[in-house]
């Protein structure tokens, strides 16, 4: 199986994921979530994380942690050996209890944090376990936690909540329920307000703190053995970041891709430096430039680069 992409810094804030082997409901008792909890409660008092927001589902759980010390990797190792360990010798059993390794997508800022909050709390109620408007009743939730003033040592909820303009008070924490109550009824709003599709790819941001995350970490991003969606997720940070620095030294803006000409001068030497220098595809140069079909972008390029050769 190819093994995930591992992105650590300090102050990272992360989702992190993971299922029962098979798919298993390994969360099905209340032995096996509450154990489970502790073990997350553990790590985040053992290795100084912040946890702002937990779910634990019958068969898998999603964590938003952030990590003020570089060791998520050392973290999330002692907490799923651990917590399997646990979970053997409660259950009797031996074996896997993990699918596979946890996947962890890096959060750009407060905002993507936001978002991953509101999709891990809203998790039981796309799954069915619970009516929107009893979001807050599952029991292995950090929103129960909160609405029933029993949050664990750890659990932290101050930052999400100020930057929506609500403290974390009981106050502010009945607003958020609220707003989880009507936003979990109406699926458009949540397309629209971005909590959907959290749980996939490697990080969650803009186009252009991807591209600088991924060049900053270039060595990894191609690195024997990586899933081929994060290699392509990677890769197309990269091409944005160089669009970006055409655009700046070009002193145009994306906006300007709107022109009704598809193919002004300006666009092709911009589209011919990114295919020459940067090796980007002309497939996608003409989607992001908005420069018609690919097969009519290439001649135009091989039409443009005949006119300027020397």
């Amino acid at each position: 199986m190819a093994r995930s992409l591992r992105i650590q810094y300090e102050g990272a804030r992360y989702h992190v994921i993971n299922r029962g082997n098979y798919r298993n409901d390994i969360y099905a008792t209340e032995g096996a979530a509450r154990s489970f909890l502790a073990t997350v409660i553990e790590a985040v008092h053992r290795y100084g994380w912040r946890l702002h927001a937990y779910v634990i589902m019958r068969n898998h759980y999603h964590l938003a942690i952030e990590t003020p010390r570089a060791n998520l990797t050392d973290g999330m190792r002692w907490l799923q050996s651990t917590a399997a360990a646990r979970f053997n010798r409660y259950r009797k059993e031996h074996g896997h209890v993990f699918q596979g390794r946890y996947k962890a997508l890096v959060l750009e800022d407060v905002a993507a944090l936001c978002r991953v909050v509101d999709y891990i709390h809203l998790n039981p109620v796309r799954a069915g376990a619970v009516p929107a408007k009893q979001v807050g009743q599952h029991r292995w939730s950090s929103l129960r936690a909160l609405v029933e003033k029993k949050r664990p040592e750890g659990l932290v909820c101050d930052e999400w909540l100020e930057v929506r303009g609500w403290k974390d008070n009981a106050s502010g924490i009945a607003s958020y329920l609220e707003y989880l109550q009507d936003i979990g009824m109406d699926e458009k709003l949540q397309k629209q307000q971005g909590i959907t599709g959290l749980s996939r790819g490697w990080a969650i941001g803009t186009p252009g703190w991807k591209a600088a995350l991924a060049r900053e970490h270039s060595h990894q991003a191609y690195s024997r053995g990586m899933g081929k969606q994060e290699v392509a997720q990677l890769r197309e940070a990269h091409w944005w970041k160089l669009l970006e620095a055409e655009l700046t030294k070009a002193g145009k803006s994306a906006e300007e891709f709107d022109s009704p000409k598809l193919c002004p001068e300006w666009k092709l030497e911009m589209a011919l430096a990114l295919q020459s220098r940067g090796g980007v595809p002309v497939r996608w140069i003409a989607e992001q430039m908005k420069m018609g079909k690919p097969d009519a972008l290439r001649s135009s390029l091989s039409r443009y680069r005949h006119r300027n050769e020397p």
